[in-house]
């Protein structure tokens, strides 16, 4: 018997995300440009014969009511596209608050497709693993890549960016779930008119280029999460506030907000000072990885 197997699903952060428009097959129309923070959640996987997932970490208890978690219908997902017949033993080490709007849920599905690969010794292909990945969930796909890039349509199209320039992260959850469903209502997003071109953004030679690039795309769901969440605005203003603050926005659906800082020594002190004087916040500083 092999294993065990570990992976990191890493939180997603949304750095823009424009909402073109509802499509004629009831989904939205997307553009986002996406890139992957050093706090996590971890899964490890090892062999059984059926299937069996363990929550353990912080924000576990979250998750236990879940009748039919994420993370085994991607397993699931896998055995059958794969011919698999046995199962799984996962545990799932929850760090990443639950509808938060960093892609928790879906970077976990991630980590299980890339870790069962693994431990099963299937080699699906990069394609069967993008469908199944689509299957799951919008931000699957861009999950299951882990690394900068640009995502549009439902989600399923992603393009990877050359490399970054190099910078710190700031995120704070102020511990308000928001549905991604309810979001999108409030939006009430019009239909959308044609087909729109695939983005193309320009290349960033340095921070400044990045963040007056960012200036100009923002996130759409924001105001209407702001609408159901005002704790989202007082996150905002908090953080624009604090030294060194080169951008200030929510990522995905909500309610986690990031902050962009030129290096790890301004991002530490501001974590630092946020979780001082708001103990209740969710507040983590990560490099933003490639």
């Amino acid at each position: 018997m092999s294993g065990p197997v570990a992976e990191e699903a890493r939180a997603k952060i949304n750095l823009t995300l424009r909402v073109l428009g509802k499509r004629a097959d009831g989904y939205h129309e997307l553009q986002s440009l996406v890139v992957f923070a050093g706090i996590r959640d971890r899964l490890t996987a090892r062999e059984a014969g059926d299937f069996k997932l363990d929550l353990t970490g912080p924000f576990a208890a979250a998750l236990e009511g879940e009748a039919d978690n994420l993370v085994l219908r991607a397993a699931r997902a896998l055995g059958e596209a794969a011919g698999f017949m046995g199962g799984a033993h996962l545990t799932l080490e929850k760090n990443l608050p639950i509808a938060s709007g960093i892609g928790g849920g879906s970077a976990d599905a991630a980590a299980a497709l890339r870790a069962l690969t693994r431990l099963w010794h299937v080699a699906p292909g990069d394609k069967m693993l993008a469908r199944i990945a689509a299957t799951l969930g919008a931000d699957v796909p861009v999950c299951l890549l882990s690394r900068p890039a640009l995502m549009w349509g439902r989600g399923e199209s992603l393009a990877p960016l050359a490399a970054l320039p190099r910078f710190w992260l700031v995120l704070v959850n102020p511990g308000v779930a928001l549905s991604t469903a309810a979001v999108f209502r409030e939006l009430a997003a019009p239909a959308l008119d044609g087909v729109p071109d695939d983005p193309q953004p320009p290349p960033f030679a340095t921070l400044s280029d990045l963040v007056a690039w960012l200036t100009t795309e923002g996130n759409d769901l924001e105001a209407p999460a702001r609408a159901l969440a005002p704790e989202i605005g007082e996150v905002l203003t908090a953080m624009a506030s604090t030294a060194e603050c080169r951008l200030s926005r929510m990522s995905g659906s909500g309610a986690t907000c990031f902050g962009i800082y030129p290096g790890e020594e301004e991002a530490r002190e501001v974590a630092r000072t946020l979780k001082a004087a708001h103990p209740n916040w969710w507040v983590e500083a990560s490099a933003a990885g490639a």
